[in-house]
């Protein structure tokens, strides 16, 4: 399909997790997973770790809004924590929704965002009530079991907070060759891929945490939301957190509250552009990229979800 005009976008970050968003009002604007490849190349494009699309929630029951999250590779995620708190930012800023508690449908399930303005221009904190997290089991560690994990690993937990995490735990800082060699090899170790997540107590005897997480379908990210759920509940398993957790990723810190119903997470919300994207030159930036198997797979992964959530599922 041949589109002409300007496609109005704004771009955000939560703790450097950075996301454009596309407020699709009419539902009239899909997003192909090539073209999410190409607004995210940091290089050709405008650069971020996922584009997201917002509409008119079809689900009713008082959601107001419908996420739907494409990965910079053009994959489809289910969820992201930063990403939504991102999405009701931009909602609230263009006056389609009140500031205060939006409900959101995502692929994961509805969810809750209690969005509040900062004092300077584009400055915001939004905390979202992340439902459960399900541990799905401890995975064996010192090569006794069937993944190849870090010998520095003492421990590793695998959970779901809508989307899947593997949570290694680690006694000091990881450098970028063990998060880059050990992610690329773990995204893969279950279908349909996995974040894998590095977690180490920020200083002795500190109840704060430090992270790093690789991100399937993006790669090393400045911060995680789901990470940062997921890193909280394996600690607090193992020992080695309270309820109310302070969590240090390297884009910087958000608070997480385990409760009995689930998790909540909280962290600042940054909107730093406005951006106008000409129809006609994304239309040949994506001509320009060769199609590939991975691709056309993405596409159709991205129509099914898109369905499920159409449906209320």
């Amino acid at each position: 399909m041949t589109r002409s005009g300007r496609l109005h976008l704004t771009k955000h970050h939560g703790a450097g997790n950075d996301f454009l968003v596309l407020l699709d009002r009419g539902a009239e604007r899909p997003l192909e997973a090539a073209e999410a490849v190409v607004l995210c190349d940091r290089h050709r494009g405008v650069g971020a770790d996922g584009v997201i699309r917002a509409t008119p929630s079809p689900g009713g029951g008082g959601a107001a809004l419908c996420m739907e999250l494409t990965n910079a590779d053009g994959s489809v995620a289910e969820m992201s924590g930063n990403g939504i708190r991102c999405l009701v930012q931009a909602a609230v800023g263009a006056g389609w929704v009140s500031a205060g508690v939006v409900e959101v449908d995502t692929v994961a399930g509805r969810r809750r965002v209690d969005y509040r303005p900062g004092a300077a221009p584009g400055e915001g904190f939004a905390t979202v009530d992340m439902g459960e997290v399900a541990v799905l089991g401890e995975v064996a560690v010192l090569g006794e079991g069937p993944l190849d994990l870090p010998p520095a690993a003492q421990a590793a937990m695998r959970l779901s907070v809508g989307n899947p995490h593997l949570v290694l735990l680690f006694g000091q800082p990881v450098d970028d060759g063990l998060v880059v060699d050990t992610g690329t090899r773990l995204e893969g170790s279950v279908e349909g891929g996995t974040n894998v997540e590095f977690l180490w107590p920020l200083d002795a005897g500190s109840p704060e945490l430090a992270l790093r997480v690789w991100e399937r379908g993006v790669g090393e990210t400045l911060a995680c939301g789901t990470g940062t759920c997921a890193a909280a509940a394996a600690a607090r398993r193992w020992g080695l957190g309270e309820r109310r957790l302070r969590v240090h990723n390297p884009g910087g810190v958000l608070e997480v509250e385990l409760t009995d119903d689930g998790v909540l997470l909280g962290g600042p919300t940054l909107q730093v552009a406005d951006v106008e994207v000409d129809e006609e030159v994304l239309a040949s930036l994506v001509a320009a990229e060769p199609a590939t198997a991975g691709r056309q797979l993405a596409v159709a992964q991205a129509e099914q979800m898109v369905d499920e959530v159409a449906a209320g599922r």
